[in-house]
């Protein structure tokens, strides 16, 4: 098969078409004909060789898809059923193996590039907002980066869970996509202070910056507020002073869903299918897509993705490659 591989180690813009073996399913797998796959932060990471994939996972970027079953091996699944994936590694090629655990529903109404744009941000928001930190209505949560991704998913679901949002983006333009998909406090970080703007009143943190938004983040914290890390892109190391934690009862949590097991996957699927895609079905939750780029265009996405321009997700569609 062809699948997108980094050419040259020490150039993460090598991203190019290359043949490589077609995945040899295991017990509990199925070959999924890949449609679309989609672009997140940490795609960039591993092709810098800053993240590489969980043992025994593949060496292809992609950490979600939707497709066609070609080959349901051992599962009793359906050739030609149409589902998203939520994957390890994989993604930027034709073919991927999935743990039938990791399969969803393509929802009602969605093309098979929509779906694509969905799973990773659905089960990481989910997973960290709602199985996690339980955010439930009256609640204030605070999402960094808004306009990405994670952000635009979050901003619907935490509204939807009756929450109050608070988010920070870099400019008006950003700000006003997080407007329109109903937040309610919109800080520019680039002009203000998140944490004098929101002193003691968030209950909820969803973090992607890690050292370098640590203080503030304790400081906007409310009573029994939660800050959950699910990213470093401002530092790995910082300070905490205890102090600011014991009076307030204040938890720091750090999470990521790569490294899961499958069956911790599939459990986080299985939730966010139940919690999340009647959401999706109805309408109530939307995809939130930048732009669509052919799979071969894959550094193309990576440059724009670094660029800071993106808001929402950039789908690539596998086509005839």
């Amino acid at each position: 098969m062809k699948a997108i591989t980094v050419t040259n180690p020490d150039d993460p813009s090598s991203l190019e078409l290359t043949e490589v073996d077609t995945p040899q399913l295991r017990d509990g797998e199925v070959l999924v004909k890949v449609h679309a796959t989609s672009v997140n932060r940490a795609d960039l990471l591993q092709a810098k060789g800053n993240y590489p994939p969980p043992k025994g996972a593949s060496e292809i970027i992609g950490l979600e898809c939707a497709g066609v079953i070609e080959d349901p091996g051992t599962t009793g699944r359906t050739t030609g059923e149409e589902v998203a994936c939520l994957l390890s590694g994989g993604g930027y090629a034709e073919y991927v193996a999935v743990p039938e655990g990791q399969l969803l529903p393509i929802p009602e109404g969605y093309s098979l590039s929509e779906a694509a744009a969905v799973v990773e941000v659905a089960c990481t928001v989910w997973s960290n907002l709602g199985m996690l930190a339980g955010v439930r209505e009256g609640q204030t949560v605070l999402l960094h980066g808004g306009a990405g991704g994670i952000g635009t998913f979050a901003i619907q679901l935490c509204k939807q869970l009756g929450a109050t949002v608070a988010v920070t983006a870099g400019s008006a333009e950003k700000l006003e996509t997080c407007r329109k998909l109903g937040a309610d406090i919109l800080i520019n970080y680039k002009e203000q202070d998140f944490a004098e703007e929101l002193t003691g009143r968030c209950d909820v943190i969803l973090d992607i910056m890690g050292a370098k938004y640590l203080e503030q983040n304790l400081k906007s914290l409310n009573v029994d507020g939660q800050l959950v890390i699910i990213g470093m892109q401002g530092g790995r190391k910082a300070e905490i002073n205890l102090g600011a934690l014991l009076p307030r009862r204040l938890s720091v949590r750090g999470t990521t869903l790569r490294a899961r097991s499958v069956e911790s996957k599939a459990e986080v699927v299985r939730s966010t299918v139940e919690n999340v895609w009647p959401l999706l079905d109805d309408g109530r939750v939307t995809h939130h897509i930048h732009t669509t780029l052919p799979l071969a265009d894959a550094a193309k996405a990576h440059a724009l993705l670094d660029s800071g321009e993106v808001t929402g997700k950039i789908v690539l569609e596998v086509g005839e490659v």
